[in-house]
């Protein structure tokens, strides 16, 4: 299929803005798209998002964290980015498994080779045919993050990750640059640090690119 195409970043990476940008460009070419987004991609997925992001579950251990994320990934791979793979669409999701290896690997220190087992089990084996990047230090990131969080009528409703500590982060950016450094082939990374629209042309520029190679 040769569709699947990922969005991955750190906190205030601006990957979710990129997402919505590129899917009304690629609908604006008459090219059949659905964009999607973990944990949240499906009515269960969402009500498994509620709890891992809520501000109030610090007491959260890593391995409920990761057991969340991966049945959310379950119920979304079933319900929705199977059938529209099958369709012939090209799917777009915001956030994927790279996510689950950076922040519950690389983030919180859990055994790389047992989430690559659960991983593949609840997502069916699906990879991504590729990724973005989008990267920036992580200062910058959590920044932009926490001017979006200060205009929310509900501060409670604010990403419990962004409250983590900045080597946290830092570990998570590492660890996507590692998996970059291990398949080159499939990622693709993106200045974050640059202007919404300077990243949006790179943006269409890789997946055209990628695009016009299936055809």
């Amino acid at each position: 299929m040769n569709k699947f195409i990922t969005f991955e970043g750190v906190e205030g990476s601006g990957k979710s803005t990129q997402v919505k940008l590129l899917g009304e460009y690629l609908t604006g070419k008459n090219i059949p798209v659905l964009l999607t987004q973990e944990p949240s991609g499906t009515p269960i997925g969402r009500k498994i998002g509620d709890i891992l992001f809520n501000r109030g579950h610090q007491a959260m251990c890593p391995e409920t964290e990761l057991f969340l994320f991966c049945a959310a990934r379950a119920q979304h791979v079933r319900e929705v980015v199977w059938p529209a793979l099958k369709e012939g669409k090209y799917v777009l999701c915001d956030r994927f498994s790279d996510a689950t290896f950076a922040y519950q690997a690389a983030g919180r220190g859990l055994d790389l080779d047992f989430i690559r087992t659960i991983n593949n089990y609840c997502a069916e084996r699906l990879k991504p045919d590729l990724t973005l990047l989008f990267d920036l230090p992580v200062e910058t990131g959590l920044q932009r993050a926490g001017r979006r969080d200060a205009e929310l009528k509900d501060p409670s409703v604010a990403d419990r990750f962004e409250k983590e500590k900045l080597d946290f982060h830092n570990r998570v950016r590492q660890g996507y640059l590692s998996l970059c450094a291990t398949e080159p082939g499939r990622f693709r990374v993106i200045d974050a640090a640059r202007t919404v629209d300077m990243i949006a042309q790179d943006t269409r520029r890789h997946v055209m690119e990628f695009i016009n190679r299936q055809s």
